[in-house]
Protein backbone atom coordinates (compact mmCIF):
# COMPACT_ATOMS: atom_id res chain seq x y z
CA UNK A 1 0.00 0.00 0.00
CA UNK A 2 1.65 3.46 -0.98
CA UNK A 3 1.61 6.35 1.42
CA UNK A 4 0.16 9.26 -0.26
CA UNK A 5 2.64 12.35 -0.23
CA UNK A 6 1.89 15.47 1.09
CA UNK A 7 1.71 18.05 -1.46
CA UNK A 8 4.34 20.41 -2.30
CA UNK A 9 4.42 23.57 -0.63
CA UNK A 10 3.79 26.33 -2.72
CA UNK A 11 6.54 29.06 -2.92
CA UNK A 12 5.97 32.55 -2.41
CA UNK A 13 6.46 35.01 -5.72
CA UNK A 14 9.61 36.20 -6.11
CA UNK A 15 9.96 39.78 -5.09
CA UNK A 16 9.80 42.20 -8.46
CA UNK A 17 12.46 44.68 -8.11
CA UNK A 18 11.20 47.67 -6.82
CA UNK A 19 10.11 45.61 -3.70
CA UNK A 20 13.61 43.89 -3.30
CA UNK A 21 14.94 47.47 -3.41
CA UNK A 22 12.92 48.56 -0.73
CA UNK A 23 13.73 45.37 1.00
CA UNK A 24 17.68 46.34 0.82
CA UNK A 25 16.97 50.01 1.83
CA UNK A 26 15.18 49.49 4.73
CA UNK A 27 18.15 46.97 6.13
CA UNK A 28 20.25 49.32 5.00
CA UNK A 29 18.44 51.80 7.24
CA UNK A 30 18.53 49.57 9.98
CA UNK A 31 22.25 48.88 9.72
CA UNK A 32 22.63 52.39 9.80
CA UNK A 33 20.56 52.92 12.93
CA UNK A 34 21.97 49.95 14.91
CA UNK A 35 25.54 51.29 14.40
CA UNK A 36 24.74 54.87 15.45
CA UNK A 37 22.79 53.38 18.41
CA UNK A 38 25.88 51.31 19.60
CA UNK A 39 28.39 54.43 19.29
CA UNK A 40 26.09 56.70 21.06
CA UNK A 41 25.35 53.44 23.90
CA UNK A 42 29.22 53.56 24.34
CA UNK A 43 29.54 57.01 24.98
CA UNK A 44 27.43 56.68 28.19
CA UNK A 45 29.43 53.13 28.90
CA UNK A 46 26.36 51.26 28.19
CA UNK A 47 25.68 48.08 25.72
CA UNK A 48 23.66 48.11 22.97
CA UNK A 49 20.96 45.83 25.22
CA UNK A 50 21.40 48.18 27.89
CA UNK A 51 20.50 51.51 25.64
CA UNK A 52 17.85 49.73 24.50
CA UNK A 53 16.10 48.54 27.67
CA UNK A 54 16.15 51.91 29.02
CA UNK A 55 15.06 53.71 26.57
CA UNK A 56 12.33 51.41 26.18
CA UNK A 57 11.58 52.37 30.26
CA UNK A 58 11.69 55.80 29.30
CA UNK A 59 8.78 55.47 27.92
CA UNK A 60 7.26 53.81 30.93
CA UNK A 61 7.54 51.14 33.81
CA UNK A 62 7.35 47.58 32.33
CA UNK A 63 7.11 44.33 33.95
CA UNK A 64 10.16 42.25 33.29
CA UNK A 65 8.54 39.68 31.11
CA UNK A 66 7.49 41.83 28.48
CA UNK A 67 10.64 43.84 28.10
CA UNK A 68 11.90 40.46 27.08
CA UNK A 69 8.99 40.12 24.56
CA UNK A 70 9.84 43.87 23.43
CA UNK A 71 13.67 43.26 22.89
CA UNK A 72 12.95 39.64 21.64
CA UNK A 73 15.04 38.17 24.44
CA UNK A 74 14.89 35.81 26.87
CA UNK A 75 13.90 36.71 30.57
CA UNK A 76 16.88 35.84 32.70
CA UNK A 77 18.52 38.17 29.51
CA UNK A 78 16.62 41.32 30.94
CA UNK A 79 17.22 40.48 34.45
CA UNK A 80 21.25 40.52 34.06
CA UNK A 81 20.71 43.62 31.98
CA UNK A 82 18.60 45.30 34.79
CA UNK A 83 20.74 44.40 37.33
CA UNK A 84 23.49 46.20 35.48
CA UNK A 85 21.08 48.90 35.03
CA UNK A 86 20.34 49.14 38.83
CA UNK A 87 23.98 49.07 40.05
CA UNK A 88 24.58 52.14 38.14
CA UNK A 89 21.37 53.37 39.30
CA UNK A 90 19.83 54.06 35.89
CA UNK A 91 16.68 51.35 36.81
CA UNK A 92 15.14 50.10 39.57
CA UNK A 93 12.95 47.64 40.24
CA UNK A 94 9.66 47.54 42.39
CA UNK A 95 7.19 44.82 43.13
CA UNK A 96 3.63 45.56 40.61
CA UNK A 97 0.69 47.14 42.93
CA UNK A 98 -1.36 44.43 41.65
CA UNK A 99 0.18 41.61 42.19
CA UNK A 100 3.39 41.61 44.52
CA UNK A 101 5.26 38.69 42.48
CA UNK A 102 5.89 40.35 39.37
CA UNK A 103 8.79 42.91 39.24
CA UNK A 104 8.32 45.84 37.40
CA UNK A 105 11.41 47.90 35.98
CA UNK A 106 11.44 51.77 36.48
CA UNK A 107 14.04 54.42 35.14
CA UNK A 108 15.37 56.51 37.29
CA UNK A 109 15.80 60.66 37.15
CA UNK A 110 19.44 59.64 35.77
CA UNK A 111 18.11 56.26 33.91
CA UNK A 112 15.47 58.89 31.75
CA UNK A 113 17.95 61.73 31.24
CA UNK A 114 20.61 59.31 30.01
CA UNK A 115 18.01 58.14 27.76
CA UNK A 116 17.22 61.58 26.28
CA UNK A 117 20.83 61.99 25.84
CA UNK A 118 20.94 58.97 23.84
CA UNK A 119 18.08 59.59 21.60
CA UNK A 120 19.93 63.27 20.91
CA UNK A 121 23.01 61.15 20.15
CA UNK A 122 21.35 59.91 17.19
CA UNK A 123 22.73 62.55 14.16
CA UNK A 124 21.57 59.63 11.92
CA UNK A 125 17.52 59.36 13.01
CA UNK A 126 17.60 63.09 13.47
CA UNK A 127 19.54 65.01 10.35
CA UNK A 128 17.95 63.46 7.35
CA UNK A 129 14.18 63.07 8.89
CA UNK A 130 14.82 66.95 9.28
CA UNK A 131 15.14 67.27 5.60
CA UNK A 132 11.69 65.88 5.47
CA UNK A 133 8.47 67.86 5.67
CA UNK A 134 6.08 67.43 9.00
CA UNK A 135 3.89 65.42 6.31
CA UNK A 136 6.39 63.29 4.49
CA UNK A 137 8.01 62.30 8.23
CA UNK A 138 3.63 61.62 8.72
CA UNK A 139 3.78 59.27 5.75
CA UNK A 140 6.73 57.82 6.46
CA UNK A 141 5.88 56.64 9.81
CA UNK A 142 2.13 55.63 8.52
CA UNK A 143 3.56 53.04 6.36
CA UNK A 144 5.87 51.40 8.45
CA UNK A 145 3.44 51.41 11.27
CA UNK A 146 1.28 49.31 8.40
CA UNK A 147 4.61 47.42 7.07
CA UNK A 148 4.87 46.19 10.80
CA UNK A 149 1.38 45.63 11.89
CA UNK A 150 0.33 45.61 15.32
CA UNK A 151 3.62 45.67 16.32
CA UNK A 152 3.85 49.12 15.82
CA UNK A 153 1.55 49.82 18.37
CA UNK A 154 3.49 48.30 21.19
Amino acid sequence: MAVPRPAPASRPAPLDELSLEVVELVGAVVARYHEEYERAAAEHALTGAQARLLALLARGPMPMRRIAEHLKCEPSNVTGIVDRLESRGLVERRADPGDRRVKVAYATEGGEATAQSLRGGLEFAREPLAELAPGERTHLRDLLRRILGAEAVD
